[in-house]
């Protein structure tokens, strides 16, 4: 199916102007891009309940959003949502392209220190339902606050959740208000540019024993 398997709703069907600025706000910021959220103006308590929450834990909060950004991916690498894991935060301050690369790999990784370690590694304890134990929760304590544990861990389960829904959904960038580039990783700012990565043996999504 070449499709979405729930309908886009398209910007000019919207009459809530509201709705509109939403997702404008979408196409020139990123992360979430428009498509993810025209499906969610089906309803639309959920497509302002999921903006409004998005904001509070992971844009704004207590906790940098950098931090944030490479547990989102790395649950975006551990479910493959490719639609997720070709985005990118503008907010997230000093993180490079590299530094998203070798985040399943993140405690052998010379790229990442001790904190950001502690904050993936309870990233993966929530999204592959590992026992969590003294010496985990000692490593989380000795580098967040408890205000910082309650919004990270409140974002890896939100983010989780909707990756796992979005990516049955068969959506895509460049769909809605296509011609926007907010928030994609580099080279993947139009549709063709997309296309073309993923048909490279090197897309980090493609099953590398195909």
């Amino acid at each position: 199916m070449s499709g979405p398997r729930i309908s886009y709703v398209e910007p000019e069907d919207i009459d809530d102007p509201k709705m509109i600025e939403e997702l404008e706000r979408c196409a020139s910021v990123g992360t979430p891009r428009p498509e993810s959220q025209s499906i969610r103006a089906h309803v639309p308590p959920i497509f302002f309940g999921f903006a409004q929450v998005w904001r509070d834990s992971f844009y704004e909060g207590v906790l940098d959003n950098a931090v944030k950004e490479l547990c989102r991916i790395y649950v975006s690498h551990s479910v493959k949502c490719e639609y997720c894991g070709n985005q990118r935060s503008t907010k997230a301050k000093g993180v490079v392209e590299a530094d998203y690369m070798d985040l399943l790999n993140f405690e052998k990784s010379e790229r990442y220190d001790e904190r950001q370690k502690a904050a993936l590694a309870y990233a993966e304890a929530i999204t592959w339902d590992i026992q969590t134990d003294d010496e985990l929760w000692d490593r989380l304590h000795t580098h967040f606050s408890e205000p910082e544990l309650v919004e990270l861990g409140f974002f890896i389960g939100l983010t989780m959740g909707q990756q796992r829904w979005l990516r049955t959904l068969n959506l895509d960038h460049h769909q809605i208000m296509s011609g926007t580039s907010a928030g994609m990783k580099s080279g993947l700012e139009d549709a063709d540019a997309l296309e073309e990565a993923k048909s490279s043996r090197d897309y980090w999504a493609k099953d590398k024993l195909a």
